[in-house]
């Protein structure tokens, strides 16, 4: 007799490079023999991992990927965040100001969303092995766009269209940047979807700051996502997960070299909450 397919969401939240956790988390609950989800939501970061692995990428693939070839100054249009040095923080103010003089962008993002394209092999929603769904705000109307059809390349670069830093994404006569700005953790996609048991992952962890850490315009940006994403007021059921778990994360949101360290946060998080999931995973199946 063939066992019943166990029905759960995974709900995989946006916050920059912390999002390289997530790889890690895929690879521990992988690595625990659970089962895979039968649906994966996204917002930022998270729509790049979650649409990747919903694609057919297995965590280790991604791993692979994120430790050997991924190198994010590879993929950015411009040169602002690419010299260093005092010499290359005035330059890098000086161009990145001249630039949003002239474009609502530093980055056009196009190189990185012709690595989308070739991630996922072209795949448009309807062709992923994972059903996957991911969500953007719509600068037009103040709305929240959730995809579920179309090119996912394109999907994922409007979830991460972070303002300012990237020039979002136009689409059908909407002006589309990061998803996470209203609905970082969007368990009420999954929970529209049908799914009655959500596991969502968070990798934004709320501290204060002492004043001399906000050093300059992109510290103050970052930490003023920081704050909207915190004051997000997310506390209705269908924005509550049966399980979140909490990714301790340090690092800020350009934090792509500690790629490492972040992806083994991930697993030991899996670790560090096995009896949890235990739970998660047992009672009825759907």
């Amino acid at each position: 007799m063939k066992e019943k397919k166990f029905n759960w969401a995974l709900v995989l939240a946006g916050g920059g490079a912390r999002g390289l956790a997530h790889v890690g988390l895929l690879k521990g609950l992988e690595d625990a023999g659970f089962p895979e989800p039968s649906l994966v939501v996204g917002t930022s970061m998270g729509a790049i991992v979650g649409g990747l692995y919903a694609c057919g990428m297995t965590p280790q693939e991604i791993e692979n990927f994120v430790i050997e070839e991924f190198n994010i100054s590879d993929y950015l249009d411009s040169f602002v965040f690419k010299i260093n040095g005092p010499v290359g923080k005035v330059m890098q103010t000086g161009q990145a100001l001249a630039m949003l003089a002239g474009r609502p962008g530093i980055e056009t993002g196009q190189r990185i969303h012709e690595l989308l394209k070739k991630l996922t092999r072209g795949k448009r929603f309807s062709e992923t092995r994972i059903p996957f769904r991911c969500n953007a705000v719509d600068l037009i109307t103040g709305n929240e766009i959730v995809f579920s059809s179309g090119y996912l390349a394109m999907a994922i670069r409007a979830s991460m269209s972070l303002p300012v830093f990237f020039e979002p994404v136009l689409e059908k006569g909407m002006c589309l940047v990061d998803g996470g700005l209203i609905n970082n953790m969007p368990v009420n996609i999954a929970r529209k979807e049908g799914f009655s048991r959500v596991l969502a992952v968070n990798v934004n962890i709320f501290t204060e700051l002492a004043p001399e850490e906000l050093r300059n315009g992109p510290h103050v940006i970052f930490r003023s996502i920081d704050c909207a994403i915190h004051a997000q007021n997310l506390d209705k059921k269908e924005h509550t997960a049966d399980l979140t778990l909490n990714i301790m994360v340090e690092e800020e949101f350009f934090s792509f070299f500690k790629q490492k360290e972040l992806m083994k946060l991930g697993k030991q998080t899996v670790l560090d909450n096995m009896n949890s999931l235990k739970n998660f995973f047992e009672g009825d199946h759907e």
